[in-house]
């Protein structure tokens, strides 16, 4: 049997069990509450590990071990420390606040919960069209590298692989919706930890013997720097660990990450939920040390999104390389799902939503046309997504990475503020959501040369930050002032 036919037969055993999962998911989604969330009758152990499969994605698996490779050290401390540690802040400062108002109000999506918090229907609506536009450039990453994958592992061309993870995961998220992500992201979770572990393990002892060190630096020794200077993205400590950090934390206030919070039975389940996420993310950014095996075994040119693919070929017999294979496309598809699912569901419950509001008068009737509101605009992203990942930009990590820190630059002074502060602005909110990200974009489309994406973003969010925390010390000054004259 070919090393091709055992992808091929692995592949189809994956095929077929997820799709029984979604199967299971379609016949326990009744409504649009039921598609987007759930019903509440899911484990924390179980939407942990939903989550963190959520976070660790094509990027993480296929995309940033190629940035290891090509940096060294200080791209791994980029993804890995300073990454992670900021996901992990967000986590824990965020979800707990974001589930509570969350229940306060019956929020279903993260624009819901911004337009309850802060009582405007507009912000609701502006944000269900930052989640739209700005997810679809995650979603063409993700695409692209389990296509790469696909090329490697199965011999089918680049084209045929965007069909069929296009077409595949977008059908079992259709018919499925957040119980076909949560059961499919459970095997495809379980699969991924084996994965990271065992790539982690394949340059295990020349790691701890010293030779990978040794080797990197007859390379070139600013590949073990913490900070390698030549690089024209992990150039100085400010964009590895203060950007990394910030940026990271921004990340956890995406639709398909924090909204997992709302998944939970109820407040008791949450400390169990975040310790899941959180020691299998760690597992995950093992990943990133197959970056560094890469570059030390594999010799001559290649791109660097498709090192993943190579050095699993050349570090494995084929039979498990094509397994590891399977994996990784796994490893897209639960990142994918769950941004299918979120943007979906803002769609038909927000955007259509509105429309049906104040046209159907019964609450039944707009949850079923909402529902297929939701499904017929999934269609329609699965077409954008497919047209755009045809023709994708060189180092799709990077555009991927500049749209979506445009909605983390928007979203994570709102989602703090409407969090941790009781009396907020709504105009603070407004500016801010408007003035971070069109402050990272200016800043990094603006730059001459090549630019960590990371840095415009953190600009982003501390300029939205900054809007906010202003407006708040001058209304309470005025507050304070008043006050005083009342008094006198």
């Amino acid at each position: 049997m070919s090393t091709e036919t055992i992808a091929w037969v692995a592949f189809s055993v994956y095929l077929v069990v997820t799709t029984g999962l979604a199967v299971v998911g379609m016949r326990k989604t009744k409504d649009m509450r039921g598609f987007a969330i759930g019903n509440r009758d899911m484990s924390p152990v179980l939407v942990g590990i939903t989550l963190a499969a959520s976070i660790a994605s094509t990027a993480t698996f296929v995309i940033n071990p190629g940035f290891v490779w090509a940096d060294g050290i200080s791209a791994l401390l980029f993804f890995g420390v300073a990454g992670g540690g900021g996901v992990i802040a967000g986590l824990v400062i965020l979800s707990p606040g974001f589930r509570r108002t969350g229940d306060k109000y019956g929020a279903l999506t993260l624009p819901q919960w911004i337009g309850a918090r802060y009582e405007s229907p507009g912000l609701r609506s502006w944000f269900s069209v930052l989640n739209l536009v700005l997810a679809i450039a995650f979603v063409v990453l993700i695409v692209k590298g389990s296509a790469i994958v696909m090329q490697h592992i199965l011999g089918v061309s680049y084209v045929t692989g965007v069909f069929v993870v296009v077409g595949f995961v977008f059908s079992y998220i259709l018919i499925g919706g957040t119980y076909a992500h949560a059961y499919t992201n459970a095997l495809q979770g379980a699969m991924m930890v084996i994965v990271a572990l065992v790539l982690f393990l394949s340059g295990a002892r020349e790691l701890m013997n010293g030779e990978l060190f040794a080797n990197l630096a007859a390379q070139d020794p600013a590949l073990l720097s913490p900070v390698n200077e030549g690089s024209a993205l992990f150039g100085n400590a400010f964009e590895i660990f203060f950007c990394g950090f910030v940026v990271s934390y921004g990340l956890v206030c995406q639709p398909h990450i924090l909204t997992k919070a709302l998944y939970l039975r109820g407040p008791k389940d949450m400390r169990q939920y975040l310790l899941v996420a959180a020691a299998v993310g760690v597992v995950f950014s093992l990943i990133l040390f197959a970056g560094l095996y890469a570059r030390a075994e594999l010799t001559g040119e290649m791109a660097q999104d498709s090192v993943m693919a190579r050095y699993i070929a050349a570090a494995f017999p084929p039979v498990i390389g094509a397994l590891i294979g399977v994996a990784l496309l796994a490893a897209g598809m639960s990142t994918m799902d769950g941004i299918l699912v979120s943007a979906s569901t803002i769609a038909g419950y927000d955007l259509a939503g509105a429309l049906l509001r104040s046209r159907v008068e019964d609450e039944a009737s707009r949850e079923k046309l909402a529902l297929r509101a939701s499904r017929g605009i999934l269609v329609a992203m699965g077409v954008a997504a497919l047209v755009l990942a045809l023709d994708p930009p060189e180092l799709v990590g990077l555009f991927a990475q500049a749209g979506i820190y445009g909605l983390v630059a928007a979203s994570a002074a709102p989602m703090t503020f409407g969090v941790l502060v009781k009396d907020v602005p709504r105009r603070a909110i407004w500016v801010a959501s408007i003035v971070g990200p069109a402050v990272h974009f200016l800043i990094y489309f603006g730059a001459k040369g090549p630019l960590n994406p990371a840095t415009s973003a953190t600009a982003g969010m501390l300029t939205a930050f900054a809007v906010v925390g202003g407006w708040l010390l001058v209304n309470r000054r005025q507050k304070g002032a008043s006050a005083s004259s009342v008094l006198v």
